[in-house]
């Protein structure tokens, strides 16, 4: 009878051995299953990331998100939230330096900022226990709940094979056969379609995370960053015309934005679920496709974002910067939501492919704190710990694991080994938190502007998938979508070019209507008075 072999102690003054984000590792000798004897889990992050560049080790623009810019700034936790997470960064007055990096979805590297789509939020958080990354979009909610749809998705808001051109049969075909779409392409449509610039949206983290406490208390949370220069969106023709005059417009605003030292700036709010919630709450609270409500879940301020430095090198410095949800520090973790944990993977991957095995060493992407990993070589490679052993177990000094910080972030699993959706819950459905949007957050005038902007992309579309789309928006609002269909068969509507979508999630709460059970979250009232707001 053989068991495994417990190592002994590396040698004194061993280093503590650290994921490649810079956190303290889980173990170094076992990966994470299902009881002992049970099947190995996708997102036991430190084995995933061990092996996927454990397979590079022998020796291109994002597929999503690639056109972008971004800034360095720092995050201030201004309020007392040590109750509910260990997280370093998290307690009473520290600051950590932080970058962000805001994006279309589908649009080239080339393709015009204004846009309708969703925009990439994406932060990085230089802590002391190693970087954490908060990969969200400036919508709360995403098109799709289960990952393997999502590569699916992102094609169709590409170019088809054959022309190279964008096609929006592609895009409602899609939607119109996943009608958990509804509720972002709503928000997508709507008003808050075309962000006036990147300082005026909001931000979310979009997915659902666990918070831990020092006692070991969990709960589950969702981050969202309010803009403090207010929300503003573009009209259409608004967005048309600066495509046209000058295609970088959010680039070039928040770089000379900050050069003024106009410092853009968002305030964290959380809102957090107790554990034990999560199993009974009326709509699954891990569905990307969802939001919280504010009046069951009330927002928790946590502290203020400012961006106060540009880059000096965009390339360098925004375009080589990684963003992945697998970087994690001890006080925060994943949760069930099947997005989430595909982005685990998938993320960290594309760097890998797209700048290569070693893109954590980057000046961009390397952590303020000691890195001490066992991944070698590789493509790149210029960091090194000099005499450190390639192995573990060792006895010669290697760094070891002094503590798994990490314990205690999972959740209880049990069944068979299926492929199926989420199980349905009490209040579930897909059209519901998009019916409250169109009602109870839009004013007639928004909701004409909406069915407007809809009918205008129909024009190419063919007439078997027309009738599709109306009946979509009639699931969703039936005078929305009669009226949809009274616009597309006017000529007198015009196409406003393509509205690409975001492979990156989200959907706001009104601060200024009453949250019952089925109204979303949402930015609140768009000011009066404003072209296209």
């Amino acid at each position: 009878m053989t068991t495994d072999f417990q190592a002994p102690p590396t040698g004194p003054g061993a280093k503590v051995s650290t994921t490649d984000s810079g956190a303290p590792a889980p173990s170094d000798q076992f990966a994470l299953s299902v009881g002992a004897d049970g099947p190995l889990l996708l997102h036991d992050f430190h084995f995933v990331n061990q092996m996927a560049h454990f397979d590079r080790e022998r020796v291109p623009e994002r597929v999503v998100h690639a056109k972008g810019g971004g800034a360095f700034g720092v995050f201030e936790t201004t309020a007392d939230v040590s109750h509910l997470t260990r997280a370093a960064m998290f307690q009473p007055g520290v600051k950590t330096e932080m970058l962000a990096r805001f994006s279309t979805v589908a649009g080239e590297l080339g393709s015009a900022d204004t846009v309708r789509d969703p925009r990439g939020f994406a932060l990085k958080f230089y802590t002391t226990e190693g970087n954490w990354d908060l990969v969200g979009n400036n919508t709360p909610i995403f098109f799709v709940r289960d990952a393997m749809k999502f590569p699916h998705f992102i094609r169709t808001q590409k170019r088809q094979p054959d022309s190279g051109l964008q096609d929006w049969n592609m895009r409602w075909d899609f939607w119109t056969l996943s009608p958990e779409s509804a509720h972002q392409v709503t928000y997508l449509m709507g008003d808050r379609g075309i962000p006036r610039t990147w300082r005026h949206m909001n931000g979310y983290g979009s997915h659902t995370y666990m918070w831990v406490n020092a006692e070991g208390v969990r709960s589950w949370v969702k981050f969202n960053f309010h803009s403090e220069q207010g929300v503003e969106n573009l009209s259409n023709e608004e967005a048309a015309q600066t495509a046209a005059t000058d295609p970088d417009a959010h680039r070039r605003d928040l770089f000379d934005s900050i050069a003024e030292g106009e410092f853009p700036s968002w305030v964290l709010k959380v809102q957090v679920m107790p554990y034990e919630d999560a199993k009974t709450y009326r709509i699954n609270p891990f569905d990307l496709t969802k939001v919280w409500p504010r009046g069951d879940y009330p927002e928790i301020e946590v502290g203020r974002m400012t961006l106060n430095r540009n880059p000096e090198n965009h390339f360098a410095q925004i375009e080589q910067a990684s963003f992945e949800p697998s970087a994690v520090v001890p006080g925060i973790g994943f949760s069930p939501d099947k997005m989430l944990l595909g982005r685990v993977f998938s993320y960290a991957d594309t760097h890998r492919h797209r700048i290569g095995p070693n893109y954590h060493q980057l000046p961009v992407n390397r952590p303020k704190v000691e890195v001490n990993t066992y991944e070698f070589d590789g493509a790149m490679r210029y960091d090194f710990n000099p005499g450190q052993p390639v192995y573990f177990p060792n006895t010669v000094g290697g760094p070891e694991v002094k503590a798994d910080l990490f314990a205690g972030t999972g959740w209880e699993a049990d069944g068979d080994f299926v492929r199926q959706a989420y199980t349905l819950r009490e209040d579930d459905d897909d059209f519901s938190q998009a019916n409250a949007m169109v009602n109870q957050v839009f004013d007639a005038a928004q909701r004409d502007r909406l069915a407007q902007t809809v009918a205008s992309t129909l024009g190419t579309v063919r007439p078997d998938l027309k009738e599709r789309v109306f009946d979509y928006w009639r699931s969703i609002d039936k005078a929305v979508g009669d009226h949809i269909a009274e616009l597309a068969a006017d000529p007198s509507v015009e196409a406003h070019g393509p509205a690409p979508a975001s492979d990156d999630p989200d959907t706001p709460v009104n601060k200024d209507v009453a949250v019952d059970k089925t109204t979303p979250l949402n930015d609140g009232p768009l000011p009066a008075g404003r072209p296209g707001l």
